[in-house]
């Protein structure tokens, strides 16, 4: 078996300070008379003249100033973010500007280690290494802490602990949801769902959030997406036979059937036939009240590339099959965290506009995130896979099998892709900021970037389902 040199350094590297962000932000002020919508313009109408009509493209419902961005603004990035006040919009004429605000500061940092200093948009200076504690000398994990060891040179940013208040609120909110409103679980699976943490994952994830209910929006979408998850795909009666059927009936309880009335009461009926279905038909009527149209529909969307990702694995667990590590890579683009971070601006009470999430370059910061998040569960939750029935794809099993190594170096490399994965998702992150130096834009960008620093927050924290493997 070939043997596998890692490319990180026998020590594993400190975490990137974390962001200082408040335990309870104040609400933030709306950006329009919707859910924190930016107002968008109208369109013009066409003059009523004799000319035989003409045909015109769509209009973006953006300001002029943005409608054009694309790569030509991306290549000026660089050029652009060295002026911080052009970021940050500070008034024109202040003597000197201020410091970034700490979480875009982050984003602005980009990327780090060996031979990317040419690619950071801002000087980055690099602390000082800390004296070697025992434990943590070459190859040796650090000790471990009662709130959980994270993965020894996984690239990750601290946060501070979610506020204790919040977590309470939610944890009771959403259990009283899952029991009384959707008979979500038996008595015999509670434990299970205690030990998920969800209202400790959530606050952390959405620090910004402006109310609990806001939180709650969130939380239910995450109860009723692991609840698909478990019931139809894996551990509580999940099977790759009948997936499809299964998730396409389900996903009517998001994006509802219109069809005659003489079939219409016979699919309502279908919404309450198992938990997955009333979970999430609760929870989309509770989030459709929240947000906006174009939010509800966002969501659909990313929605339905989860369940493509969903079947793509029930296909190759079929065939008993192991795909090309490139191939499990392109189905976790779709079978990922995406539509959680996604849901930032709803959640935080404001509205990214339709026409800036489309952009491509919003796309890419968007797919990169989610991508490394979803790494990140598969290193975690590795020794959980393991140990359960059946063999269960993750990028390490994926590795190991297609290239030849062992279990410890497959893990390890594992580690370095999603460290290549975070580092490309900063960059591009740092690089659409400079370039988009719209409020709602950037606010997004950092609540997307909170958000992959909470997941990481929560798998580290969460003992009760996650341990990691002795590699060290």
């Amino acid at each position: 078996m070939p043997a596998y040199t890692p490319r990180t350094p026998a020590h594993a590297p400190e975490p990137t300070p974390s962001r200082q962000m408040p335990a309870q932000p104040e609400p933030p002020q709306p950006e329009s008379p919707q859910q924190g919508s930016p107002q968008l313009e109208s369109r013009q109408s066409e003059p009523a003249e004799s000319h035989p009509p003409q045909s015109h493209p769509p209009e973006s419902s953006l300001p002029e100033v943005v409608a054009p961005f694309g790569a030509r603004v991306l290549a000026e990035a660089t050029a652009r973010v060295c002026d911080v006040r052009a970021v940050f919009g500070d008034p024109v004429g202040a003597s000197s500007p201020p410091a970034p605000e700490p979480d875009l500061a982050r984003i602005l940092r980009g990327p780090s280690g060996l031979g990317t200093a040419g690619l950071r948009l801002v000087p980055r200076e690099e602390p000082a290494p800390p004296a070697e504690a025992p434990g943590e000398g070459p190859g040796e994990a650090p000790p471990a802490a009662a709130e959980g060891t994270p993965i020894p040179g996984l690239y990750h940013h601290p946060v501070p602990d979610p506020d204790p208040v919040r977590v309470e609120e939610v944890s009771r909110r959403i259990k009283s949801w899952a029991i009384d409103e959707v008979s979500l679980y038996p008595d015999d699976w509670e434990e299970e769902f205690d030990g998920f943490s969800v209202g400790r994952y959530m606050v952390a994830c959405h620090p910004d959030a402006p109310t609990v209910d806001h939180l709650m929006i969130a939380t239910r979408l995450m109860v009723a997406e692991n609840a698909v998850d478990d019931c139809y795909c894996e551990d509580h009666g999940g099977s790759p036979d009948g997936l499809g059927e299964r998730l396409l009936l389900a996903h009517t309880a998001l994006d509802p059937l219109y069809t005659t009335q003489e079939y219409q009461p016979q699919w309502a009926r279908s919404l309450h036939a198992d938990a997955p279905r009333r979970a999430y038909r609760s929870a989309m009527e509770y989030f459709v009240q929240a947000g906006s149209a174009s939010q509800a529909d966002r969501f659909r969307h990313d929605m339905a590339r989860l369940h493509m990702g969903y079947l793509a694995e029930a296909a190759w667990a079929k065939e008993d099959r192991v795909p090309e590590v490139w191939e499990y890579l392109a189905m976790r683009q779709f079978n990922n965290f995406r539509p959680c971070p996604t849901i930032t601006d709803t959640v935080g009470g404001y509205e990214l506009p339709a026409d800036l999430h489309a952009q491509p370059a919003m796309q890419r910061v968007i797919a990169l995130a989610g991508n490394a998040t979803t790494i990140v569960n598969d290193l975690y939750s590795y020794t959980k896979e393991l140990a359960s029935p059946g063999r269960h794809l993750n990028l390490p099993v994926v590795i190991a099998d297609r290239e030849g190594l062992s279990e410890r170096d497959a893990y390890l490399k594992s580690v370095e892709v999603h460290n290549d994965l975070m580092r490309e998702f900063e960059t591009a992150a740092a690089e659409l900021t400079a370039a988009l130096p719209v409020p709602s834009a950037q606010r997004f960008l950092r609540g997307v970037a909170t958000w992959v620093d909470g997941n990481h927050y929560w798998h580290r924290t969460n003992t009760y389902r996650y341990s990691l493997p002795d590699f060290w």
